[in-house]
């Protein structure tokens, strides 16, 4: 079986969203329509960097295994071995979840 890893180019990051509540507080069970998009995940891969203007990379401020909350509508979507990812960049991410 071959399974595909994805390696996000400069300063993009692949994360793994966070299971979204199938059911609302008062027990009412939500179809995939209505779900919302998911806003927070962990990181599952990063970029390189983004380069400045001499060129040089920059270093991620971000790092693999951390669980973010990032902008709502600025991730791309990806489906890698029937498992959705999300592809961001780290300057969508608006915040590192401490636990």
């Amino acid at each position: 079986m071959h399974i595909m890893k994805i390696n996000p180019c400069a300063d993009n990051v692949l994360i793994e969203p966070a299971k979204n509540e199938e059911k609302t507080k008062s027990g009412i069970i939500l179809p995939d329509t209505a779900k919302e998009r998911p806003e927070q995940g962990t990181i599952i891969a990063i970029g390189s960097g983004k380069k400045n203007k001499k060129g040089e990379i920059m270093p991620m401020s971000v790092k693999v295994g951390q669980k973010v909350l990032f902008k709502k509508y600025t991730s791309n979507e990806v489906k890698v071995d029937d498992k959705e990812y999300l592809i961001v960049e780290e300057s969508d991410i608006i915040a590192i979840i401490e636990e």
